[in-house]
């Protein structure tokens, strides 16, 4: 297990489950299974892969309650959820980003470097008559260490 500590001292899985017991949400063994995970993963993760590594510790689980979890997991802002190309995909959130923010993805090795201001906030003109509920804004590319080894 990766086992990064956070700044009071809680493994990556233990600051999972605090985020899920703060948010009110029950930690069933499927939800440790889950969290103990992706506190094990460094990239990005489809909803099928999951739902493999789950069916691995949890006999009889549909697809669907997996995939209802990640969305669970995405609302509460632990996880966070990507539509790449070949999908959805998941990941945890960034350590230090738990605000609304975007991101930076090397689309060679999928490191993601969040991008320090929002869009939207610079004076982006929307239509008139046209409420935005919603955005997303991701830069794709190589990061340096890609650039280096192409």
């Amino acid at each position: 297990m990766k086992d990064h500590s956070n700044a009071i001292g809680l493994s990556t899985y233990e600051h999972i489950l605090k985020e899920m017991e703060e948010k009110n949400l029950r930690i069933t063994e499927q939800r440790k299974t889950i969290a103990r995970w992706f506190a094990d993963q460094s990239g990005f993760v489809t909803p099928r892969v999951v739902y493999e590594h789950m069916t691995q510790h949890h006999s009889g689980l549909s697809f669907d309650t997996v995939y209802r979890n990640l969305r669970t997991l995405v609302s509460l802002g632990i996880l966070e959820q990507f539509e790449r190309a070949d999908g959805v995909k998941f990941r945890l959130h960034c350590d230090s980003h738990h605000a609304h923010h975007h991101h930076f993805i090397c689309t060679s090795c999928e490191s993601i470097f969040p991008l320090d201001f929002c869009p939207m906030d610079t004076k982006i003109r929307v239509p008139e008559h046209f409420f935005v509920s919603g955005h997303r804004f991701e830069v794709f590319g190589l990061c340096s260490d890609c650039m280096i080894n192409t």
